[in-house]
């Protein structure tokens, strides 16, 4: 299973976006990393905006650059923008919707409790995290794994879910009631500057 394993704040401030989604990265040192990285006034152009934008999502979701590009490919074959469609893939992840719902702090403590088994999809263990959820399916924490610590302790520190999500915090369980609204996913995404990447 291939995936990023280097370093992430040093890459959120290069992308000047906060990866792990809680802003930690950015608060000390909101600028790019290395030597010149306060005095950087360097101009990107045209393929470099679109080249970040990619690279702020794809790291976003941490998925690896082969799977990036066929979720885009199965994106372009639905109806609607594609753009838009293809933020809505992401998004149906398993891995993500676990984050969402608060059972892990980051997406990637979350790729790991479905990875080591913890998580149930409509009462069956899934342990792939690429697994692409569909409307209206029950997402859970196994029996065994309810009293873990990392789960309670993300549960107690969340204070938002998503209005396409349902949570039931005793149950530790959570309903993907439709398929998100672009105002609803990752603002500080241009979309568009994908699609023209890899229209290129």
């Amino acid at each position: 299973m291939a995936r990023y394993t280097g370093p992430t704040w040093k890459l959120s401030r290069r992308l000047g976006i906060s990866l792990s989604g809680t802003g930690k990265e950015l608060q000390k040192r909101p600028y790019a990393p290395g030597q010149h990285g306060p005095n950087q006034r360097k101009k990107l152009s045209e393929y470099g905006l679109q080249l970040q934008e990619k690279q702020k999502l794809r790291h976003m979701y941490g998925v690896n650059e082969r799977q990036f590009r066929r979720i885009f490919n199965d994106a372009g074959k639905m109806p609607g923008i594609h753009g838009e469609n293809f933020m809505i893939l992401l998004e149906t992840r398993l891995d993500n919707l676990v984050y969402r719902l608060g059972l892990a702090r980051t997406r990637r403590a979350a790729r790991q409790l479905v990875n080591h088994g913890h998580i149930t999809v409509n009462g069956k263990r899934v342990d792939i995290a690429s697994y692409r959820v569909a409307p209206g399916s029950v997402i859970g924490v196994r029996e065994k794994s309810r009293n873990l610590e990392v789960i309670k302790e993300a549960v107690e520190a969340n204070n938002f879910v998503p209005e396409y999500l349902t949570f039931d915090e005793n149950k530790l369980e959570g309903t993907f009631t439709r398929l998100p609204e672009r105002s609803e996913l990752p603002a500080e995404i241009t979309e568009q500057l994908i699609v023209e990447f890899y229209s290129r």
